[in-house]
């Protein structure tokens, strides 16, 4: 091969090569803007939110001992927080769910940002659906006398208002094997998957919210 032929080899080698990079870097380019297009897209969209907004909470994606799902279907990006160690905010439309009857969800930056923008709720749920009995940002009260906002608040900082373990937020008066009961038994679901135990742990919860009721309304009354 004469000396030229190598040189001319060599030159065009070299350019297709800098011409890969340059389509390569250009394609991955694009493909961050559009990402960054979509994210900023979805962040600005509101979510719509109703009872049929809610299902079966085994519908959900599992999350260690809660369920997330997203309204606005960015599934992928809620999951990527909820198994974020820290300091990740969830995505407008997340879902984060504990058991059938509470529910919070991300609504559109700059809604209510004393709660992130999160709205909390309350469900009534049966076999034909669900029913929202409460909504709001700070001023929902569960059914053992205790306000969403005030409990998720400590959290705040690290892990966008969900509790866990660890996080800074009081116990809640219901162990995981309850809410796994709770879960497992979702009416929306159809018929229940109980575990063992799952029964006893559904009879006890009954028990300390009917205490709490009867001593909410002593209270009400005298």
């Amino acid at each position: 091969m004469s000396h030229k032929l190598v040189k001319r080899s060599i030159y065009t080698l070299i350019l297709f090569c800098f011409t890969s990079l340059s389509v390569n870097a250009e394609t991955e380019f694009k493909n961050e803007q559009e990402t960054v297009e979509t994210t900023s897209t979805l962040a600005a969209i509101d979510v719509d939110i109703d009872e049929n907004s809610f299902s079966c909470i085994r519908d959900m994606t599992p999350v260690r001992h809660f369920y997330v799902d997203n309204l606005l279907g960015d599934i992928e990006s809620t999951l990527a927080v909820a198994n974020a160690p820290e300091d990740a905010v969830y995505p407008v439309g997340s879902v984060v769910q504990l058991v059938p009857t509470e529910v919070m969800v991300k609504r559109k930056s700059g809604t209510f940002p004393a709660t992130g923008d999160w709205e909390f709720f309350e469900l009534v749920v049966n076999e034909d659906g669900s029913k929202i009995n409460k909504r709001g940002f700070v001023d929902v009260v569960n059914r053992f006398g205790g306000n969403c906002f005030t409990c998720h608040a400590p959290a705040r900082e690290k892990w966008d208002f969900i509790c866990e373990s660890g996080r800074g937020c009081d116990p809640i008066p219901i162990d995981h094997k309850m809410t796994g009961a709770l879960q497992r038994s979702d009416p929306r679901c159809g018929a229940a998957e109980p575990q063992d135990g799952d029964w006893m742990a559904l009879f006890k919860l009954k028990s300390m919210v009917n205490i709490g009721l009867t001593k909410k309304w002593f209270e009400d009354k005298f």
